[in-house]
C-alpha cells in the first residue's frame, strides 16, 4: 500500500468513545487540529482517584485549539446512553460522518480473573462495552452518514493472526512482565468485533461507508502507567500515544478509505510505512 492524500477534515464531525484520557483523548486533538468537530463520550466525567483526565479537560484542550467539541456523559453498555450520544451530534453539530469505537472495559477486577474464576456478569459486561456499544452505534449512525454521502468508522482493537498478517493465529502471550493478560472477555469481545466490521463490508460500502481495525499496540497511555507502578507491567515496548491518535487521523482523512474498509492495521507498523509524522510537525492536507 501507498500512503494517500489526506483531505481537508474542517467541518466534519466525529464521536469518538473513552476520549477523557489516553488514545481517544490524543485522537480527539489530533481531529480537532485539522478542524473537526468532535463528540467527546466516557462513562464519568469526574477525576478518577488514580487516573489522570476527565471529559471536561478534553473538551477544554479542544476549544484552546479553536475546534468546537461537546462533552456527553455516556455508559456504553446503557443502549439508551447510546443513542443521547447520536442524538448529542446531530442536535449539536448536524450530523455524524466519523465513528471512531475507541473506549473498552478494561479497568475492572475481572483482568485478573482466570478463565475458572470469571463471572458470566463480568464476561457480559465486557461484550457489552467492547462489542454490543460499537454494534448499536454503528447502526445508529449508519443512516446519518449515507444521508450525508457517505462516513468512516474505526474501531481500536487487539492483536490477532491477521493484524500481523500471519496465516495462523499466534499462541497468545500469558503475560508481560507480571502483568496477567488471560482475560478471555477481552480478547474474544475484540476478535468478534473485527470480524462483524468485516462482515459489514458489503452493506456498508454502498452506502460509502468504510469500517477500519486499527490495533495501537502496547501504548503509554495513563492507564498503562498505573499497571506499571502497581502490577508489574513492563512497558519498555511502549509507543507514545501520538503514534495510534495520528494513524487514526490518517484514516479518518485519507482519500480513499475503501482501500483500507474490512481490514485490520497496527499502529506502529502502518506509522513507519505511511512515513506519517506525528503532530509535532503541521500535518499534509490537500
Amino acid at each position: 500500500m501507498e500512503r494517500q492524500r489526506e483531505l481537508d477534515m474542517t467541518g466534519k464531525v466525529a464521536i469518538i468513545t473513552g476520549a477523557s484520557r489516553g488514545i481517544g483523548k490524543q485522537t480527539a486533538l489530533a481531529l480537532a487540529r485539522r478542524g473537526v468537530k468532535v463528540v467527546l463520550a466516557a462513562r464519568t466525567v469526574d477525576k478518577h482517584a488514580k487516573l489522570a483526565g476527565t471529559l471536561g479537560e478534553t473538551l477544554a484542550e479542544i476549544e484552546r485549539l479553536g475546534s468546537s467539541g461537546v462533552a456527553v456523559q455516556t455508559d456504553l453498555a446503557s443502549e439508551d446512553d447510546l443513542a443521547k450520544l447520536v442524538d448529542a451530534a446531530v442536535e449539536q453539530f448536524g450530523g455524524v460522518d466519523l465513528l471512531i469505537n475507541n473506549a473498552a472495559a478494561t479497568a475492572g477486577d475481572f483482568w485478573s480473573d482466570r478463565f475458572l474464576e470469571l463471572s458470566r456478569k463480568d464476561w457480559l459486561y465486557q461484550f457489552d462495552v467492547n462489542l454490543h456499544a460499537p454494534f448499536t452505534l454503528m447502526q445508529l449512525v449508519t443512516p446519518i452518514m449515507e444521508s450525508r454521502g457517505g462516513g468512516r468508522i474505526l474501531n481500536v482493537t487487539t492483536g490477532c493472526g491477521e493484524v500481523f498478517r500471519l496465516p495462523e493465529e499466534p499462541a497468545k502471550m500469558e503475560k508481560v512482565g507480571d502483568f496477567s493478560l488471560a482475560v478471555p472477555g477481552y480478547y474474544a469481545s475484540k476478535r468478534a468485533l473485527d470480524r462483524l466490521a468485516n462482515v459489514l463490508v458489503p452493506e456498508l460500502t454502498p452506502k460509502g461507508i468504510a469500517v477500519i481495525g486499527m490495533m495501537p499496540g502496547l501504548v503509554a497511555t495513563e492507564i498503562v502507567e498505573l499497571r506499571v507502578k502497581e502490577e508489574g507491567l513492563d512497558d519498555t515496548q511502549a509507543v507514545p500515544m501520538g503514534v495510534p491518535a495520528r494513524v487514526l487521523a490518517y484514516f479518518a482523512a485519507c482519500e480513499d478509505p475503501m482501500e483500507y474498509s474490512g481490514r485490520l492495521f497496527w499502529a506502529e507498523r502502518e506509522l513507519n510505512d505511511f512515513g506519517l509524522e506525528l503532530d509535532d510537525q503541521p500535518a499534509p492536507t490537500a
